[in-house]
């Protein structure tokens, strides 16, 4: 599939849809605040483009689930994910649904509804990008095993410095001896 997998498929178009239901709530926060119709159409533009886009990244999610190699700790932290991006879908999926069949004949009392609702959806959308992003640096989700291990080899090994290269943040005797270890998790010096 245009040389992805599914965890690589699923990475790749996770983030927009996100971002758009963000905006979305932002703009039709903005448009009940300002009376503005173009915000309020932006609203609904963001909305559709964020929830076609959230279902492709659900889809390729459930895909995802299946290709990669995990443990416990994996499986439980997905199936919260899962259950949380389903919510979430769910709920702009009828935010959107509720637009479209009412048209612009919202009431007053159903246009706050839909954004408390759409406020509900934005928590949920937090929260399923959290645990994602767990899943991906805390547990390495998607990370084979044989390359998970060949990465923490390269790690032990360390590595060296040109003469010149060291980092003011390094100790001393790291200058000295210009071969030194990063623990696992921490970000090496930049050049």
């Amino acid at each position: 599939m245009f040389g992805y997998d599914w965890p690589r498929f699923h990475a790749a178009v996770n983030d927009l849809p996100a971002a758009l239901l963000l905006v979305t709530v932002l703009f039709d926060i903005a448009a009940w605040l300002t009376r503005r119709e173009s915000l309020k159409a932006a609203a609904l533009w963001t909305l559709w483009a964020g929830v076609l886009g959230g279902w492709v990244a659900v889809v390729a999610g459930l895909q995802a689930e299946d290709a990669i190699e995990h443990g416990e700790a994996i499986h439980e932290l997905m199936e919260t994910h899962e259950t949380l991006a389903l919510t979430t879908m769910g709920i702009f999926t009828a935010v959107l649904a509720w637009k479209l069949i009412r048209r612009a004949k919202l009431t007053a009392g159903e246009d706050g509804g839909l954004r408390v609702l759409s406020l509900a959806g934005l928590v949920t959308v937090v929260w399923t990008g959290v645990l994602g992003g767990k899943l991906m640096f805390e547990h390495a989700a998607g990370i084979p095993n044989a390359t998970m291990q060949a990465e923490l080899e390269n790690r032990a090994a360390g590595h060296h410095h040109e003469p010149g290269e060291a980092n003011e943040h390094e100790h001393a005797d790291s200058v000295a001896d210009s071969t030194h270890r990063h623990a696992p998790g921490s970000a090496p010096h930049t050049h």
